[in-house]
């Protein structure tokens, strides 16, 4: 999610507890000295935070050796943490998809992934509208992304790669039934932004987070080809 999509987040967390929930989301696992600097409070308040948190089944601790000395203690999200993040309507989305798979067949649900595609691609594309830049259409989707529910970010690798990151997924559920979804919103990505996108990290595949490696076309790219 971008800086000002994360600051409206923290703003609507009223507790420490709800803030270190959004912070191993969109972070990853965190030390409670890391997780302290970050939300402004001390590493004894956190831990106390994280311990509570683990009771109620939230969060978990590991140990991770960096370097010489003792192991440090991290900790992280359970997948009672992950689904304090809503999957929209996820009971309901399972029960629709397995009625039109078994009344209409296979051939209806890439029907409703291609509208949702041509709607998603129409819409973004309005938005950025007059954008130029890899990188600033970059942001105005993961902008677009956030409002939908997807925690999305750009980040930059250290190789000078860029990086549309996702900590969420509102419509796991769907795309666990079906991965069509998933390879159709890869798809909206690359026309959308006019790049190449490869997708190096994956919910579906037990990540913590949907990554996806943006780079610029070539100009004897396939792709730039067919736009000759």
């Amino acid at each position: 999610m971008s800086r000002k999509n994360l600051e409206n987040w923290r703003a609507e967390l009223g507790s420490t507890s709800e803030r270190l929930l959004l912070l191993l989301k969109t972070r990853g696992p965190q030390q409670s000295m890391a997780a302290g600097k970050l939300l402004g409070t001390t590493s004894e308040a956190v831990r106390q935070q994280f311990v509570k948190l683990a009771d109620a089944g939230l969060v978990e601790s590991f140990s991770q050796t960096r370097g010489v000395g003792r192991p440090s203690q991290f900790w992280k999200l359970t997948q009672a943490g992950h689904k304090r993040f809503p999957d929209s309507h996820a009971e309901l989305t399972m029960q629709l998809l397995d009625t039109v798979r078994q009344v209409y067949g296979e051939a209806a649900i890439e029907q409703l992934i291609d509208a949702r595609e041509q709607a998603s691609e129409a819409r973004y594309s309005q938005e950025m509208a007059g954008l130029e830049g890899l990188s600033a259409r970059m942001e105005k989707l993961a902008d677009l992304r956030s409002a939908e529910g997807y925690m999305a970010q750009v980040e930059a690798r250290e190789d000078g790669a860029l990086l549309l990151v996702e900590n969420h997924c509102p419509i796991c559920a769907a795309a666990t039934a079906c991965q069509g979804f998933c390879r159709s919103e890869r798809m909206v990505f690359e026309r959308v932004l006019q790049a190449r996108v490869e997708r190096v990290e994956h919910i579906l595949n037990q990540a913590r987070r949907c990554a996806y490696v943006v780079s610029p076309l070539s100009i004897s790219s396939p792709e730039n080809q067919k736009k000759r």
